[in-house]
């Protein structure tokens, strides 16, 4: 509660004025299917306690003014309804500007201006979506300032599109679904190619899952990731020289085998082979979960990790620290990067008697390497962005 009084507070003191809505916007965890979601394959993502609040009142003019509680120097950043344009000025404030286009874009229209004011309590950097956490909670907040008759699925697909087309980041759908779609306790089994999921009820008997986060910030829009998903590309372009297929997540490991020759550029064949074989982990690994069967579950995210690091080369140095110094910790069933990689955080499944001496020991590797400390989550598994009532 303290959280949501800080918010009411600061809200009150930017824009004197009380806020009539209250929202949460989580973070969210990929448990395995790391870059996969662009590639047509399977992700199995959950969303997790932390995230971000929002707070917000109308105005009477077409003013939107946005402001966040992390980040108080940048001050209220004041856009028209009738201007939203992407530019550098804009900070932070391009993600939930971004939403509020691709909604216009869309046909929706707003009467009027509003007040929103954010906080957060996602590391930031992190690689938990705060970005895709913004932008959901923006799109709860149009949906009901302005009661539209808009499916959370269809927002999902309107947040993606902002973060493509206005932030100029090219990512799959997976973190707005995760973020928008998430149910307490469950984690979800998405076809990325067909939109199908369901829902895995995450029955982690004497086991708890811990973020790890290396405290080396990424930047995916200034990073490699659009590269990745260019070399994807162009694999696929190769193969379908050979093969009529959509997208490599409908390539089986046998598939790729007859195939991957086609692919002239080696590095391609690395990317795709990431891609590929990732995508059977995922589908592989939501089976042991459901057979109960922990450690094969476990060691497929070692494995994922190890592609990630491999063919996929998205990991760096604290990335491969931590997940290193978890596979050799007792009571840990599996541990790998989460989220796009270049920094951000591992995810570890770690029997609860361990836990203390887990963040202990890997601390203390990380320490000896890195030279900082790393800081660790156990994450509860919490609902979609929603109102706060």
């Amino acid at each position: 509660m303290e959280i949501i009084d800080k918010l009411k507070k600061s809200f009150y003191d930017q824009f004197k004025e009380e806020a009539i809505e209250l929202f949460f916007s989580p973070g969210r965890v990929n448990l395995i299917g790391e870059h996969t979601d662009y590639n047509g394959g399977h992700v199995f993502p959950c969303a997790i306690s932390l995230g971000t609040y929002g707070a917000v009142s109308a105005r009477t003019d077409n003013k939107v003014c946005c402001y966040s509680l992390n980040l108080p120097d940048i001050g209220v950043i004041k856009t028209d309804l009738t201007d939203i344009v992407s530019k550098k000025s804009n900070d932070w404030a391009n993600y939930p500007l971004g939403v509020i286009k691709v909604f216009q874009d869309s046909g929706y229209e707003f009467a009027h201006g509003f007040n929103i004011a954010f906080y957060g309590n996602l590391p930031n950097g992190a690689g938990l979506s705060s970005s895709a956490s913004i932008e959901m909670l923006t799109a709860m907040t149009l949906k009901t300032l302005f009661s539209l008759a808009i499916p959370t699925l269809e927002m999902v697909k309107l947040c993606q599109k902002a973060e493509n087309q206005f932030v100029g980041m090219n990512c799959g759908i997976l973190d707005q679904f995760a973020v928008g779609m998430g149910k307490k306790n469950h984690a979800m089994f998405l076809d990325c190619n067909t939109l199908k999921y369901r829902y895995v009820k995450l029955v982690l008997e004497g086991y708890s899952i811990v973020i790890s986060n290396t405290n080396s910030k990424h930047s995916l829009v200034d990073s490699e990731y659009n590269m990745r998903r260019s070399q994807c590309e162009q694999a696929l372009a190769d193969i379908q020289t050979v093969r009529k297929v959509n997208s490599l997540g409908e390539l089986t490991a046998s598939d790729f085998a007859v195939v991957k020759k086609a692919i002239k550029d080696p590095v391609c064949a690395k990317r795709a082979r990431h891609a590929v074989l990732e995508n059977q982990r995922t589908i592989k690994a939501v089976e042991a979960l459901e057979n109960n069967n922990m450690q094969l579950f476990g060691q497929l995210m070692n494995e994922s990790h190890i592609s990630l690091r491999d063919d996929y080369e998205v990991t760096g140095k604290e990335l491969d620290t931590l997940a290193e110094a978890a596979w050799k910790e007792k009571g840990v069933l599996g541990s790998r990067m989460t989220g796009g990689g270049f920094g951000g955080c591992t995810v570890s499944i770690v029997k609860n008697d361990c836990l203390d001496e887990f963040k202990h020991n890997v601390a203390e590797i990380y320490i000896a390497k890195i030279g900082y400390s790393p800081e660790f989550y156990v994450a509860d598994i919490g609902e979609g962005t929603h109102v706060i009532k």
